[in-house]
């Protein structure tokens, strides 16, 4: 039986971050939209991802700055006192989240499955989706719409670009030239790949298929050391254009590319929304439940090769949601995987799908 028996006046939606989490939020947002026209929608979104998903119309955002502790709580509590939401739907699993959680007043507060339910934030919510297994993140997502009985998918990124980030993206890529975007780092360390191997595929790209080799990222110590020596072993001249942008812009940038080479990062998921595909770099992480939705076709996946050398699993799947974060583990993708994959997208006329 679906938690709702009409269409709520008010729904909540908690989901703070990351820059890619928050990506995945958006077509079950649309989804819910397009079923429930007049519901009126709220997001509870932190500081930095507000930046960008605040260009999505007809939501209401409320952020919250994660840095400043007990205070965003009792902001939020501010915030959103004397105004009940008929519905939460409680995103993220994090201890953390669950205490922004709290401080949402809402009839039905509808979280995930007990099996899936880390960190406690069982006790945080009164309402679960359906179990599940081995899920995409955006699937699971989907599961929140379909424990309120809206089964119809709206696979739809749609925010609106602003002029002055398109301006600024016609400013880089200026004409129908392919060009390879690279974000090098996520933002966890021990889930990049080197710089040397980088500029390896970067003059791949500008030799074998004459492409615009563009470097973006943000603007930490960590990106712009990146950048900096990916572009000292690189061969080709490079744009590097890393610290330089907005979130809007880089999405605008992503919009104009031919594809982007990434690892596991919220520029991935930028990229998916605009419909560029991602030549992903997967060894750290499971590419099947994180990894770009519509590019899984276009991964390096080295996450297998990875649980057995690492963690020893000889036989059947690795755990789900394991996370092989260790030194030297994305050294087992090699530059040849990498420029196959790039040779093979650009020889292909064929969409990026979800299911391929």
């Amino acid at each position: 039986m679906p938690l709702l028996s009409a269409p709520p006046a008010s729904v909540c939606v908690l989901r703070l971050s990351a820059i890619g989490d928050t990506c995945h939020v958006v077509p079950l947002l649309r989804t819910l939209q397009r079923a429930w026209p007049a519901t009126r929608f709220t997001w509870v979104i932190g500081k930095t991802e507000a930046k960008l998903m605040s260009l999505l119309p007809d939501v209401e955002f409320i952020t919250v700055d994660k840095r400043a502790g007990w205070a965003a709580l009792r902001t939020l509590r501010a915030a959103t006192r004397g105004r009940p939401f008929d519905l939460l739907l409680h995103l993220q699993l994090s201890l953390r989240a669950s205490m922004v959680a709290a401080c949402v007043p809402a009839r039905i507060r509808l979280g995930f499955d007990r099996a899936r339910a880390r960190e406690l934030q069982w006790l945080f919510t009164n309402a679960r989706i359906a179990p599940r297994a081995r899920e995409h993140v955006l699937d699971s997502f989907f599961g929140f719409a379909e424990a309120c009985g809206v089964y119809g998918r709206d696979l739809r990124w749609d925010l609106p670009l602003p002029a002055e980030a398109q301006d600024y993206a016609r400013h880089i890529i200026p004409d129908a030239q392919p060009t390879l975007l690279v974000s090098p780092c996520s933002s966890h360390r021990l889930r990049n790949w080197s710089a040397a191997r980088y500029a390896a595929v970067a003059d791949h790209a500008a030799s074998r298929h004459g492409m615009r080799v563009v470097l973006c990222g943000g603007p930490s110590p960590l990106e712009r050391e990146m950048g900096t020596a990916i572009e000292r072993a690189a061969q080709a001249a490079l744009v590097n254009q890393i610290g330089r942008d907005t979130l809007p812009q880089l999405l605008a940038l992503l919009a104009r590319a031919t594809a982007l080479l990434s690892p596991d990062s919220g520029p991935a998921h930028m990229a998916t929304m605009v419909g560029t595909p991602v030549i992903g770099l997967y060894a750290a992480t499971n590419p099947a439940r994180s990894g770009p939705y519509l590019s899984q076709r276009w991964c390096v996946n080295a996450y297998p090769e990875a649980a057995r050398r690492l963690r020893g699993r000889l036989s059947g799947d690795p755990p789900w949601t394991m996370k092989i974060e260790e030194p030297g583990v994305m050294d087992l993708i090699g530059i040849s995987d990498v420029t196959a994959k790039l040779d093979e997208l650009l020889g292909s006329r064929e969409p990026p799908c979800a299911s391929c």
